[in-house]
């Protein structure tokens, strides 16, 4: 399946929901989770996710020891969207100022936030971006339980 299969209805309940609880492990395997908002974009026909967080060190440390992590929206009619991913951290001046106008405009419409609410600009050093490369995505639809499941071309093979 190609993302775009999928892609409307992907826009669709992210935007609506907009905030997702993120799954990371620590070291022994134990999970850990938080309420956070990416933002999403499609580049070349494949989902690519971004995250303006804090670099906390329970989060760096989980990310540096597994970079595998899950996010996952559930909202109104019960609609839910799963992402797994493997994250990055990214620090260069351009990307953080894409990433900052990404959710300035809300990517997917809806989804997003003015990251001047908690960061001065793309340069404040205490702005960190993590880049959130999606190799699988479910979706499911909350009226019928209809799922649909996009993986990544290497996935697929």
């Amino acid at each position: 399946m190609n993302f775009s299969e999928i892609e409307e209805d992907f826009n669709a309940y992210v935007g609506r929901t907009n905030y997702a609880t993120m799954v990371t492990v620590d070291s022994k395997g134990r999970p850990r989770t938080r309420v956070l908002i990416p933002v999403w974009e499609t580049v070349e026909g494949e989902p690519l996710g971004w995250l303006a967080t804090y670099r906390t060190p329970v989060k760096a440390a989980h990310i540096a020891g597994n970079p595998h992590v899950n996010f996952s929206y559930l909202g109104r009619g019960l609609n839910s969207v799963a992402i797994d991913a493997v994250a990055g951290w990214v620090g260069d001046r351009e990307t953080k100022a894409h990433v900052w106008e990404l959710y300035e405009r809300t990517s997917p419409r809806g989804a997003g936030y003015p990251l001047g609410n908690f960061w001065r600009s793309p340069d404040d050093p205490k702005l960190h971006v993590m880049r959130l490369e999606p190799w699988r995505i479910q979706l499911v639809r909350g009226s019928d339980l209809l799922s649909r499941i996009w993986k990544a071309y290497s996935e697929r093979r």
